[in-house]
């Protein structure tokens, strides 16, 4: 026998044994060998030995003897080899799998709102779903109604190494000053502000875009044009509809340097609000609105007329925007976090 393990390859770690490997076990075995000979021999761990007898052994002799035996052993290798693996939960979990295109194509949620807003809600259990990550992978492998093409953000995504300019124009307060705990996102009235434009022409109007760094509330204005009046005209009509706590809801704004938001430190001198102005080609200062305006694009591409938008489109945008449940916020929606935080500040005036 040591023929015929000589002309055997030496047995890797990590890989299962062959059928070869399993004729010499069987023999060691009827010639006395103890298990951690035959393991030094194969060149595996004893355990392996072990497990292999355990698993290859049957009873010969009307169930009177024992006896390992190599084909009978390679036959449940390869038995317990269509076994393994996880099964895939598609067809069990069908209904989920409606939940999920219909919220993807009627409400335009993601892939991940659709499986985390269900549980937030209470509408599935973990058990009757299957994470976001095997939703990609359903999308990938062609079993859902839904393309990698349907995925707008799948493909664009782009890491830019962040550097910051120095600001050659002081329209105000710079971020620098801004204090640190904003950037932790846990008091509520902390804002950004961004314009969106449609056509690069005179001609077209513009939408003033807001967002609220906590909740992620989103607000939306169209403006006749992109001028630092038209910006402030904006925001005093924004003030007007929140009067009496503008204070409380606006305690801080953050920009870009625009000549469209030149004006807007002036809003610090007929109220509380501070007005931060964010570093030049910096657009991470104020990420979060920037974020929305994406959103807002899948709407209204580049280079459309916004004239050619309604009032009321205009306004199921931001809806929707606001309706839309978030990872970040336990996904709830951030009218929900919005009203609550209304609701406490109204309450304590």
């Amino acid at each position: 026998m040591d023929s015929l393990h000589s002309i055997m390859p030496e047995h890797q770690k990590g890989k299962h044994l062959s059928l070869e490997e399993r004729v010499i076990i069987q023999t060691r075995i009827k010639d006395c060998f103890s298990l951690r000979a035959i393991a030094r021999e194969i060149g595996c761990s004893p355990s392996t030995i072990s497990y292999e007898v355990k698993r290859g052994t049957v009873l010969l002799y009307s169930g009177k003897q024992k006896r390992y035996k190599a084909k009978y052993g390679n036959e449940v290798y390869h038995l317990n080899r269509q076994r393994c693996g996880r099964k895939s939960d598609f067809l069990k979990k069908n209904d989920f799998i409606k939940y999920v295109i219909k919220h993807f194509f009627e409400n335009n949620w993601s892939l991940d709102v659709c499986a985390n807003r269900c549980m937030a809600i209470g509408e599935f259990s973990s058990d009757q779903i299957v994470c976001t990550r095997t939703l990609y992978n359903y999308v990938d492998q062609g079993l859902l109604a839904i393309r990698n093409s349907d995925l707008p953000e799948k493909l664009k995504r782009n890491t830019k190494i962040h550097r910051v300019r120095k600001n050659k124009k002081k329209l105000g307060r710079s971020i620098e000053e801004r204090p640190k705990e904003i950037n932790n996102r846990k008091e509520f009235g902390h804002w950004e502000c961004d314009l969106v434009l449609g056509h690069k022409t005179r001609d077209d109007q513009v939408l003033l875009t807001l967002s609220e760094r906590m909740g992620r509330e989103f607000l939306i204005m169209r403006i006749p044009d992109k001028t630092a009046a038209s910006v402030m005209s904006a925001f005093q009509s924004l003030r007007s509809q929140y009067i009496e706590h503008w204070n409380e809801i606006f305690k801080t704004i953050t920009t870009d340097n625009g000549s469209e938001f030149a004006d807007l430190s002036d809003l610090e001198k007929v109220s509380n609000t501070l007005v931060y102005y964010a570093h030049p080609y910096t657009s991470c200062d104020k990420g979060t609105v920037e974020r929305h305006n994406g959103l807002i694009r899948r709407f209204i591409p580049k280079g459309d007329y916004i004239n050619n938008y309604s009032l009321q489109e205009i306004i199921d945008i931001e809806t929707w925007c606001n309706s839309l449940p978030r990872k970040i916020l336990a996904y709830h929606t951030p009218d929900e976090i919005f009203e609550k935080e209304l609701d406490r500040i109204y309450q304590t005036a």
